[in-house]
This record gives structure tokens, sequence and C-alpha cells, in this order.
């Protein structure tokens, strides 16, 4: 049985993330439609995959979707795909890419491990797989150092994350727990004060004062450090090696099986971006830059840019335990009845694409498609 939420405010919430965990986020911005992107690099004398003219792929305009950014903008994807047309979709909520995932408007997406929870959930284990990894961490508890000196300071404050049930607040919401705090996690009231804010406003309530901190993903966090906030706990240290999944890639279960050539030519895409990027930091910051400005007209500046990339690691391994993780914390939480996510991952194209590579190949902790 799928799970159910346990409240329409909180359905909304979960499935919003970008990012995740169930415990962070996909550290995105909210609300706003996909935007279409449909330049194409396409190589002449190229062939199509399958006879396939275009596959529709979709990413938010955030760093913690670099493969998708830098892929885009370095041309990556396009080079594997031949004359099979990307076609690029930007979004700035979870289920907005969700609902174009299950409509066919977009046939693969990056996107925050919650909403690919509730996605999966949701529709029975019916409507998508994971099938890699793209980034982890960047996502930090960042407070005015005025008023919060130390962790136990943060009791009796105000603490904003990007939405009721998303990622960070789930996480914000369990480190809370595991100091002994109780917070009522509907209304986020109690030892400390939980206050659901856009990242696209937190800035503004941190400089007026209604917000005394926030547990949030980039850039935001690094926004909060450019208005003279301190990082008071980076969530990575809460984790085995500092690792989590922050960002996923989906298909839907329909093109996978339809195309899977196709599956595995954005997946080698992938592979090569991430590599590139690992191997030239500095230049693929730079496009990451790039490819947000042409999505949204506005690129980050340097004092934001470099810490918040700095937090990021690019990784094609799903961090599949760590998502199983996530999820416990958000049933911990009281937001989420116990998931069903056996056969959430198909990580069978992305690991023959490794080994073809010469590059270790990843597991799916058990939830693997049977």
């Amino acid at each position: 049985m799928p799970a159910t939420l346990r409240s329409t405010a909180v359905r909304r919430g979960l499935a919003v993330i970008a990012a995740l965990p169930l415990l962070v986020l996909a550290a995105c911005s909210y609300g706003s439609e996909a935007k279409d992107d449909t330049k194409a690099k396409v190589a002449a004398g190229s062939k199509k995959i399958d006879g396939l003219d275009t596959v529709k792929i979709g990413y938010f305009g955030n760093l913690t979707h670099a493969t998708a950014l830098v892929g885009n903008q370095k041309g990556f994807f396009q080079k594997e795909l031949g004359a099979t047309e990307a076609k690029y979709s930007i979004f700035n909520a979870g289920p907005s890419e969700i609902e174009a995932l299950n409509s066919d408007s977009i046939d693969i997406g990056w996107i925050g491990p919650s909403p690919a929870i509730n996605g999966y959930t949701k529709s029975a284990g019916k409507n998508l797989r994971i099938i890699g990894g793209s980034a982890s961490g960047g996502v930090k508890l960042v407070v005015n150092p005025k008023k919060i000196k130390s962790l136990k300071d943060v009791k009796g404050k105000k603490i904003a994350t990007p939405q009721l049930g998303n990622t960070q607040d789930v996480a914000f919401l369990n480190w809370a727990a595991e100091q002994g705090w109780k917070v009522d996690a509907e209304s986020g009231k109690g030892d400390v004060s939980v206050v659901r804010t856009d990242n696209k406003i937190t800035p503004d309530a941190y400089k007026s004062g209604s917000i005394d901190g926030a547990w949030v993903p980039e850039p935001t966090a690094s926004k909060l450090v450019a208005e003279g906030g301190k990082v008071l706990l980076d969530e990575s240290t809460l984790w085995p090696d500092k690792k989590f999944v922050i960002t996923n890639i989906i298909v839907s279960q329909k093109f996978l099986k339809a195309h899977p050539k196709v599956v595995e030519a954005v997946l080698k895409g992938s592979v090569e971006t991430n590599k590139w990027i690992n191997a030239n930091p500095d230049e693929a910051k730079a496009a990451a830059n790039a490819q947000l400005k042409t999505d949204s007209g506005k690129e980050l500046p340097a004092g934001v840019l470099d810490p918040a990339w700095k937090s990021i690691q690019i990784t094609n391994d799903p961090l599949a335990s760590t998502l199983n993780t996530e999820a416990a914390h958000a049933v911990k939480a009281g937001l989420l009845d116990k998931p069903d996510l056996n056969g959430i991952y198909d990580l069978t194209l992305l690991n023959k694409v490794l080994k073809a590579a010469g590059e270790s190949t990843v597991t799916d902790a058990g939830l693997g498609a049977k």
C-alpha cells in the first residue's frame, strides 16, 4: 500500500521538495511552472536513437542540480543522444515536475528524494524509478550569531525551513527531536518555533529579524551568510561519510520500458558530466552559473556561488541507504505513514554505463526493482 500523508498541508509539503532527503531537500525554489528551453545542440550527421525525435528532460534551476545545468550548458547529453533532441524544462517545485512526468510532459528528471518518494508511493510504485544519483550535501543550519552562539541556543528560537514536510523541514524536526526538544510537526510550535518560509524570501525574513536562523539548502544558506549569518551546523556532519542524497535522477517507467537506449544515453551524458565537473570544478561552477542565467535571467554573485558550490558533492551514486533513512525520519516526525519503497530503484542501466566507463558500480540498498 502506498504511504498516506496525514494532512493535505503535509501532502503538499512532502511533494514539493526538491530536494531530500525526505530528510533534506532538494535545494530548490518552489511554486512556479516549468519553463521550456528548446535549444538544441544536435551534431550534423548524427542519428536518432530508436528513431525517437526528442527526449524531454526536467530539472530545477538550482546548484544541487549541477549535473543537469552543466550537462545542458556544455552539451554532454546532446552529444550522447545524437539526433534525438534533448528538450529541457526548468521547474521550481517538486509537485509540478512529478505532474509533468505523470502526464508525459517530461520523460526524465533531476529531482529531490522527497518528491520522488511521494510520487512513487502515491502511485503505488507504478509511475517512476530512480535510475541514478547526482548530488549530495549542500544543506546547512545558518543562524544569527548575535542571538544564537551554540547549538543549545537554538531552543526557544524561530528557525525557518522551506515548507511543511519538505526535506529540510523533516531534517530539522528530526534533529530537534534528537536534542530532546518537542515540536508539533504540523503547527511548528514547541520548544523551537519552526517557521515555514519559501527559500526565495528567507533572506529578507532573516534581515527583518522575523526569524533567528534557517535550516536550508544552497544557495539560500550562502545567501544568509552573505547577510551576516553564521553556519552553525552542516547537515553532512550528521551522516556516515558525510554523504546524503539531495538530488536523484528519475524516469517514467513507461518511458524506461519503451526507450531504454535513450535512457542509457542520458545516463552516459550524466556520468560524463559528473566526471568533467569533478575534474574541472572552477570551469564547471562557471558553466552551472551560466546555465542558471540562461534559465532564469539571473546568475549568482561570487560571494554566494563559491561557498555554495564547495558544499555540494557531485556523484553518480544515488546513496540509496540514506533515502531509506530519510523516509524513516519523516515517519518518525509523524508526517508520513511507513512507505513501501521496494522497487523504487532501477540502477541496471547506470551500472552498465559505469562498468563501460571503468568506474565503480553503485547499489540500491535492497530497494531495486525485481
